[in-house]
């Protein structure tokens, strides 16, 4: 289970919506100044971000409270795996049909056909992948505990 800190900012009925706040993987380091991800935390920020979790436990939580959240590491993976990999699968495939297709039409340059057939496979793997994990528990962080 990986786990994380939140404050909790609204309450309702289908769950908990908490802020949690964006930090750096490597605040500790000695290579500081070399290292790209300690510039990129530094431009960036410490940015909020609100999520919805779920409250299986019905713990008592109210607006203020700190708690603990937390997702499965197999959940993580998979939505990774479905959010990353099936749209940038579906963008090279799609890229090759056009290119095919442009061949079979006999069409001088295939580029045009093959750029359209790559942004149609990109979206419509951004919809898979949006459709894949809307409404699955098993993707929605949930409280662990109320600090």
């Amino acid at each position: 289970m990986i786990e994380e800190t939140a404050h909790v900012v609204a309450t309702g009925p289908d769950g908990v919506w908490v802020e949690t706040q964006r930090q750096s993987a490597c605040g500790q380091c000695a290579a500081r100044k070399g290292c790209g991800t300690a510039v990129l935390s530094k431009v960036l920020g410490k940015k909020r971000s609100r999520v919805q979790v779920a409250n299986p436990n019905q713990a008592r939580v109210h607006v203020g409270d700190d708690v603990v959240i937390g997702i499965d590491e197999s959940a993580l993976v998979r939505g990774s795996m479905a959010v990353y990999l099936v749209p940038l699968l579906s963008l090279f495939l799609f890229g090759v049909f056009g290119q095919m297709l442009a061949r079979q039409w006999m069409l001088d340059s295939g580029e045009g056909l093959s750029i359209i057939f790559s942004l149609l496979g990109l979206l419509l793997g951004f919809a898979w992948a949006r459709r894949y994990a809307r409404g699955d528990r098993r993707y929605q962080p949930v409280i662990l505990c109320v600090v």
